[in-house]
């Protein structure tokens, strides 16, 4: 991933994704330093909070990466998978409906959304919900489409 350009953001850009970052996961990021980046080959932009690639865009969605929920573990939006899952969701598939074994009712169809493995609570993904929370867990069909993995370019930035 190459960088196409950096800039320290305003305190007003840091309370927007703050609040952003609050308000979707109730998690309260509180750093001092917030680093915009833009990348040339990717799809995402990624946000460097005291030097750590915290944050990332989403559709100019502000959304902890996958280290960053690991970091700073979201207390909403979080969907919960079993072991048999873990292997493929850490590899960027979909989350299909047998593998959940929990998801956070208030998620709405359409959200950002934090992948956690059942054993340990650590976040393998985010992704984007294909359903409401209420509808997540059952027998059949992919209900998480991946945008983000363990792994992947993105998590590999910066380090």
């Amino acid at each position: 991933m190459r960088v196409k350009s950096r800039h320290h953001l305003r305190s007003d850009e840091i309370g927007a994704i703050e609040d952003a970052v609050a308000s979707q996961l109730g998690v309260d990021l509180d750093g001092d330093s917030y680093e915009f980046v833009e990348l040339r080959d990717s799809a995402f932009d990624v946000v460097l909070v005291d030097g750590q690639p915290l944050v990332f865009y989403v559709d100019d969605e502000p959304f902890l990466t996958v280290r960053g929920a690991n970091e700073h573990p979201p207390d909403r939006r979080v969907v919960t998978v079993d072991s048999g899952a873990v292997s493929f969701v850490s590899n960027g598939a979909d989350v299909m409906r047998p593998g959940i074994v929990e998801a956070d009712d208030a998620i709405e169809a359409g959200d950002l959304v934090a992948i956690a493995e059942e054993a340990h609570g650590k976040v393998l993904a985010i992704g984007r919900s294909l359903e409401d929370g209420s509808d997540l867990v059952g027998d059949a069909g992919k209900v998480v489409e991946s945008v983000h993995h363990v792994g992947d370019d993105l998590y590999g930035f910066g380090v």
